[in-house]
């Protein structure tokens, strides 16, 4: 979400059970500060790609976020610092993997973040495919996850009780389905919390 105007539309709701506010482009601080000042009620992420870890940090106090989410190939060596810049705020770390790339209950484990994304992997870019990965195939490995993780990549209306089904997960990050030429659409959110029973 990249402009002021959207921040007032459908998408923040109290009964949601994961509400959150993404910047995956590159967004000016001073208008994702801007726009995280009118979605207060929303938990407010972040997306960064690997970017340097104090930067990181400078900019989720600037800005006010109230997590960061980490969508590239951040190390564990690299969790640990951030975890250490970030350690006198409250500000939390979503580490992203890919399923079919570096995707294993072990690392997304002992990775130090207090939640966990599992995407579609893509050789093309770091998300956002909008490609759903082997579900079924993945059930087993990741519900040996044991911290809060959401599922990404391919969610839509139609398969998102699917999704919840087969992984019971904390939450579900959905972003192109939501979107009308890489913009984030009004009526696309609204129809989609409506069918998720958020509305």
């Amino acid at each position: 979400m990249r402009y002021q105007g959207y921040s007032r539309r459908p998408g923040c709701g109290r009964r949601s059970r994961y509400d959150g506010l993404y910047y995956e482009r590159y967004t000016e601080p001073s208008t994702v500060k801007a726009i995280c000042q009118q979605v207060k009620p929303c938990q407010k992420v972040g997306v960064f790609v690997d970017e340097p870890a104090s930067q990181v940090a400078e900019l989720a106090r600037e800005c006010h976020l109230d997590m960061v989410q980490l969508h590239g190939h951040e190390t564990v060596e690299y969790g640990k610092e951030l975890k250490k810049l970030l350690a006198h705020s409250p500000i939390g770390i979503i580490k992203a993997f890919r399923y079919g790339d570096d995707f294993t209950p072990e690392l997304a484990n002992s990775y130090p973040a207090d939640m966990v994304l599992v995407d579609s992997y893509s050789r093309n870019t770091e998300g956002g495919s909008g490609v759903a990965f082997a579900w079924t195939q993945a059930t087993d490995s990741i519900q040996q996850v044991r911290k809060p993780y959401l599922i990404a990549g391919g969610i839509t209306k139609d398969n998102i009780q699917e999704a919840e089904r087969i992984f019971h997960p904390y939450g579900l990050d959905v972003s192109s389905a939501l979107e009308v030429n890489k913009k984030k659409s009004p009526e696309l959110i609204r129809e989609f919390l409506t069918k998720a029973g958020k509305l």
